[in-house]
C-alpha cells in the first residue's frame, strides 16, 4: 500500500482513560457504557469506530456516485457498532443505515451502495471478519 495519511492516536487507562490525537485536535474521556456496567460517562471505542466507519463509508458513496454522474451530496450514512460476547471474547457487529436521496431509485442506489462497501476502507478492513449489514431506506 502507497500510504496517503496516518493518524496516530494514544490510548492510556483502557475504556476509563483517555484517546489523544498526536495533534492535539482531540482529547476524548473514555467511560465504559451503562449497558457494560460502567459510568457512561465519556465515549467508548465502539461509538468512535461507528463514527468513523459513517463518515468513511459516506466519503465511499460520493466516490461511487461521483463515477456513476450521480448526485449523492444529500445521503447520509449512520452508523451502529455493536459488541457482544463471542465464545472467550468479544466481537463486533455492524449496521450501516444509508438515506438516499428521494430521486435515486432502488436499483440504482442499491448498486452505488455496493460499490461503497467495495471502495470503503473501513470495509476493506474489516471484510469477513466483522459482520456487517447494509440498510439502503
Amino acid at each position: 500500500m502507497n500510504s496517503l495519511y496516518t493518524a496516530v492516536a494514544t490510548a492510556t487507562h483502557g475504556r476509563d482513560g483517555r484517546a489523544v490525537l498526536s495533534d492535539g485536535s482531540l482529547d476524548l474521556k473514555l467511560a465504559v457504557p451503562k449497558e457494560m456496567g460502567g459510568s457512561g460517562e465519556g465515549n467508548n471505542p465502539e461509538q468512535l469506530f461507528a463514527a468513523g466507519y459513517a463518515a468513511c463509508f459516506s466519503s465511499a458513496l460520493g466516490i461511487t456516485g461521483r463515477r456513476a454522474g450521480v448526485d449523492l451530496s444529500k445521503a447520509s450514512v449512520t452508523g451502529e457498532v455493536s459488541i457482544g460476547m463471542q465464545g472467550e471474547g468479544f466481537a463486533l457487529a455492524v449496521v450501516l443505515r444509508i438515506t438516499l436521496p428521494g430521486d435515486i431509485d432502488a436499483e440504482t442506489g442499491g448498486q452505488l451502495v455496493a460499490q461503497a462497501h467495495q471502495v470503503c476502507p473501513y470495509s476493506n478492513a474489516i471484510r469477513g471478519n466483522v459482520p456487517v449489514e447494509l440498510v439502503v431506506g
